[in-house]
């Protein structure tokens, strides 16, 4: 699945770390999410998108 964490994220001018924190998981996770490599939950993708003001709809593409 791809998606536009990064690109988002770096438009807030947010570390992994903070977006990490925010999220409630781990930064390994963050990278995870935007290299591609791992798909989230339903409720770990909507943890993203509201710790990046955004919904689920504008961060990935299915």
């Amino acid at each position: 699945m791809k998606n536009r964490i990064k690109e988002f994220r770096i438009r807030l001018k947010m570390t992994q770390d903070e977006l990490a924190n925010r999220a409630g998981v781990r930064r390994e996770t963050i990278v995870f999410l935007e290299q591609g490599k791992y798909n989230p939950s339903l409720k770990l993708a909507h943890d993203v998108a509201l710790a990046l003001g955004s919904n689920i709809d504008e961060l990935f593409i299915f």
